[in-house]
């Protein structure tokens, strides 16, 4: 039979840092007859947050989400001849703006896509995850913690803006190959932003991203390898702006033993998103995070360090995280982390934020 509906960018995730345990992603199987397939999955959970704002001198108290919001996602699958037609739905919301807004939460779809699978591999078009930065995130250590501050009624962003820029979902029409030894393509054509908003601006071109992976064992030492990328222009009447960048990485494990090293460079690029929104400049940006864990049993302990140096934004960052995350069962999880971060005014040397963040959690999946 062939392969059904690829991986979502959730589902890849945590299969990977649950060391893809079967449990730890499976979806509930609604139907499954006649080469048709439905399922559903979730994602669920919760933090005590205890923050100490140094730059403001006060202390708070919350309970939020982590870095993945709470999600529930729907697949189907369909054998038609040697092609099989997939597509997945997902619904990502927020828990933490129960007192900002009591009864309209945040529903935010990140995944509307459909997918067309072959011998020569899979064409999806709809609404997915990026791939400049793909990779650097899904691989990260952390994704299934808590990290540095975010938005007050949001996320927290684990390390994003510190070490890594996060790969919006976008519109999007996506071609992956098939395993070829080892590596594997991607590469698709994106919305463009408009970075030059004003007379007559216009983005003529689609923005372009690919990733290339490769994966092996090398006597014993399981290795994944990856390079990410994009590209796009914006102009206008008197502004034009080329905006690029590239994303690469390192993971090798061994005997409980995992090393990750991953970086990035970008030129006009706001090293947190991309979206519409004025550039003045092409200026620099980069950063790059290292992480250790050693899992032991039913127990996973992590060491983060990562850095951001924008002069697009003229800011700088750096992220300190120190985790435990312990597996109940396959579908159920608690997490402790410790994460200090700091940010920096590049061009006044000003310590725009300060913070230690304590967080203590639970995680539900199915």
């Amino acid at each position: 039979m062939k392969n059904n509906v690829k991986r979502s960018g959730l589902a890849f995730a945590v299969a990977v840092i649950m060391g893809g345990s079967a449990g730890a992603q499976a979806a509930v199987e609604v139907y499954n007859e006649d080469g048709t397939s439905f399922s559903v999955d979730g994602y669920f959970n919760a933090f005590y947050v205890n923050r100490d704002d140094k730059v403001s001198d006060v202390r708070n108290s919350d309970v939020k989400m982590g870095f993945l919001p709470n999600t529930i996602g729907f697949n189907f699958s369909k054998e038609m001849g040697e092609l099989t037609l997939g597509g997945r739905s997902s619904f990502w919301t927020t828990i933490n703006d129960s007192l900002q807004s009591p009864t309209d939460t945040s529903i935010d779809v990140r995944q509307l896509y459909a997918t067309v699978d072959g011998d020569f591999g899979q064409v999806l078009i709809g609404k997915d995850f990026g791939l400049y930065a793909r990779s650097n995130i899904f691989l990260d250590e952390l994704l299934m913690g808590f990290g540095s501050p975010g938005a007050a009624t949001g996320v927290s962003f684990g390390n994003i803006r510190t070490g890594y820029p996060y790969p919006n979902p976008s519109a999007q029409i996506t071609y992956r190959s098939p395993d070829l030894s080892g590596f594997k393509v991607a590469a698709g054509i994106f919305e463009p932003a408009d970075t030059t908003p004003g007379a007559d601006s216009e983005q003529s071109a689609p923005r372009f991203e690919a990733e290339l992976t490769y994966s092996t064992d090398l006597q014993g030492v399981a290795l994944t390898a990856w390079l990410n990328g994009r590209h796009q222009s914006s102009e206008n009447s008197t502004t034009e702006i080329d905006s690029q960048g590239l994303g690469y990485g390192l993971k090798a494990s061994v005997a409980g033993f995992s090393v990750t090293a991953t970086g990035f460079t970008s030129e006009g690029d706001v090293p947190v998103l991309i979206s519409d929104g004025a550039l003045a400049s092409e200026e620099d940006a980069d950063g790059y995070l290292v992480q250790g864990s050693y899992t032991l049993g039913a127990n996973r302990f992590v060491v983060s360090y990562g850095e951001t140096d924008s002069d697009q934004g003229d800011f700088e960052t750096e992220n300190t995280s120190f985790a435990v995350f312990h597996d109940v069962n396959s579908n159920f999880k608690l997490v402790a982390e410790y994460n200090m971060f700091e940010q920096e005014i590049k061009s006044s040397g000003t310590r725009a934020a300060d913070a230690d963040t304590l967080a203590v959690g639970a995680i539900v999946m199915f």
